[in-house]
């Protein structure tokens, strides 16, 4: 499914993050850095030695990254450049500022991606795996704060990549009822 908004074309695809072709990949990572289970493990597993290196750089410098934060490292044996590492809230039943943190999760790669030049980046569920969020409400934040940002910032294309049928559709129906409502599309046309 792909649509053009404001010069962006927003994509989800039922598939797995590891094999598409984006200047960038986000890593719903945990704040070790040191991979993990779902996305996180399969990321450093398909990237190889050195996106673990450069996440070991980092940690040595900063101690461990926060829920909501994001960094950014080379993508290793992936397709892609780079790999930006966010950390997702764990859902305590929606009580510990959980929407807050996915939206800054989402906000602080797509502003790391602009300040590193890239013009496509995927995105996998954030937190709706080990982390326990619920898909519905998780889809909300992510697609609602996707198109946010297109309002004022242009990347060639954001992907939303599921490697779950179920997510996919999930966010395929999500993905048309916030556009029915939406305001702040300028332009928006099926691809």
């Amino acid at each position: 499914m792909d649509k053009l908004i404001n010069n962006t074309t927003i994509s989800l695809i039922h598939g797995d993050i590891t094999i598409v072709k984006f200047d960038a990949i986000v890593n719903a990572a945990n704040s070790t850095l040191m991979g993990g289970g779902g996305v996180d493990g399969a990321i450093h597993s398909a990237g190889g030695e050195d996106i673990l290196n450069e996440c070991k750089k980092i940690i040595k410098k900063i101690g461990s990254l926060p829920t909501g934060e994001a960094v950014i490292t080379t993508a290793g044996k992936l397709p892609s450049k780079f790999v930006i590492h966010t950390v997702g809230p764990i859902w305590r039943g929606g009580r510990n500022n959980e929407a807050q943190l996915l939206m800054n999760s989402y906000n602080n790669s797509l502003k790391l991606a602009i300040q590193n030049g890239v013009k496509t980046i995927a995105f996998p569920s954030i937190s709706t795996g080990v982390y326990r969020y619920p898909v519905q409400e998780a889809s909300e934040i992510a697609i609602s704060t996707i198109l946010n940002y297109c309002k004022e910032n242009n990347f060639e294309k954001i992907a939303m990549v599921l490697y779950s049928k179920d997510f996919y559709n999930i966010y395929a129906q999500t993905f048309e009822t916030i556009l029915q409502k939406w305001d702040g599309v300028k332009k928006v046309c099926k691809l």
